[in-house]
């Protein structure tokens, strides 16, 4: 839920941050992508030490970890916001500050996903990487509520705030979460290759939708800025509002929707992609304030759907004994598809501001396609 929170602020404030204080659309997507290929280097690693420093000793290290990185980041913001740093070196500053963070920060996710595999078993474990889901989503919900509340006062007042939230959620981890109930390793466990047979599946469609996720997350805030004509603070607002709104939607998708559906998990994979192939239609054509944010809503409901398909079903390929190995291939899968979207979203968005959307929808396509026809192994 912390890091949910955490993340929903930066990305809602991001955007407007860095044009004021002289940043391109260009450089805001390198330092997002910079950051999400140092993630998707260091989840597998910190996958795997968690199979045998524990599940627990990990999260916390991630979660302090990103509280002082995010200090840090903020401190080169507001370095640069005074005029201390001219907008070039504020850039090479803020991009150092974001893949230190990340590279600890990365730390949190697998473990957590790794020890909810072991607290669940074949029949629970959709339900369980939902649950996680849906407290990273109830984050999310209220970090843009929270966030466009803070940014009345200073555009850096969420991200410093944001900071001291996941400092409490690594003091409640410390105090009461208790160690997996699991056999910790003694020997460095086998590394887990991209390429498994068993996973290829899940990895291959992982990479190119987080990728499509990603170059939308970036794009969204200059698309409500440029087609309402908003100022940053503005922006800022009503960016937090649609991203409350597609947190919310894909809560209702993870807590309602998913515990009813009985299915495998590339079946949810399946129910998804049309859904989010619709939003990014909506997004593609929009000119107006309600139809982005209904399309945010579709795609926060397709995404609630998807999460859990995608983690739950690569968790479930594998053995117990690979289980931090797995969380950690699969989940650098967003961060892999965060280093390429920022990037190219944003290039699209110089070139044409609906070129991204229709881009994703190009990629989303053959998803569903293979999707459809792909038959998984019976789990």
């Amino acid at each position: 839920m912390a890091m949910g929170f955490s993340q929903t602020i930066l990305f809602a404030v991001l955007a407007p941050l860095g044009r004021e204080i002289g940043l391109s659309e260009i450089q805001v997507g390198v330092i997002v992508s910079a950051s999400s290929l140092t993630v998707f280097i260091a989840m597998p690693i910190w996958g795997r030490v968690s199979d045998t420093w524990g599940r627990r000793k990990v999260i916390l290290i991630g979660l302090f970890g990103y509280s002082i990185g995010t200090i840090l980041f903020a401190s080169v913001f507001q370095a640069a916001l005074m005029g201390l740093f001219i907008p070039t070196t504020a850039f090479l500053c803020l991009t150092v500050a974001r893949v230190s963070n990340a590279a600890v920060m990365a730390a949190t996710q697998p473990a957590s996903t790794a020890y909810m595999a072991d607290i669940t078993d074949v029949s629970t474990r959709t339900k369980g990487m939902g649950q996680i889901g849906a407290a990273s989503n109830f984050g999310s919900i209220l970090g843009p509520a929270v966030g466009g509340v803070l940014a009345a006062y200073t555009l850096l007042t969420p991200i410093w705030f944001s900071a001291a939230v996941t400092i409490i959620a690594a003091i409640l981890v410390l105090v009461a979460l208790p160690p997996a109930p699991v056999q910790l390793m003694k020997t460095k466990p086998k590394r887990l290759k991209y390429t498994d047979r068993r996973i290829l599946p899940f990895v291959f469609v992982g990479i190119f939708m987080f990728m499509g996720f990603a170059i939308v997350q970036q794009t969204m805030a200059f698309r409500f800025q440029d087609t309402l004509s908003l100022t940053a603070a503005a922006t800022a607002r009503v960016v937090g509002i649609a991203m409350m709104l597609s947190a919310f939607f894909s809560l209702v998708a993870q807590v309602l929707v998913l515990p009813r559906l009985h299915v495998q998990p590339f079946t949810l994979l399946k129910f998804a992609m049309p859904i989010l192939i619709g939003a990014f239609l909506i997004m593609a054509m929009a000119e107006s304030r309600w139809m982005l944010t209904m399309a945010m809503a579709i795609q926060g409901f397709g995404m609630g759907l998807a999460g859990p398909g995608f983690i739950s079903g690569a968790s479930l390929a594998v053995s117990q004994e690979e289980q931090g190995s797995v969380a950690g291939v699969a989940n650098s899968c967003a961060p892999l598809g965060f280093t390429i979207g920022p990037i190219l979203g944003t290039i699209l968005y110089t070139i044409q501001p609906d070129y991204p959307y229709w881009f994703t929808c190009a990629v989303y396509v053959p998803l569903l396609i293979f999707t459809l026809n792909f038959k998984p192994a019976r789990l």
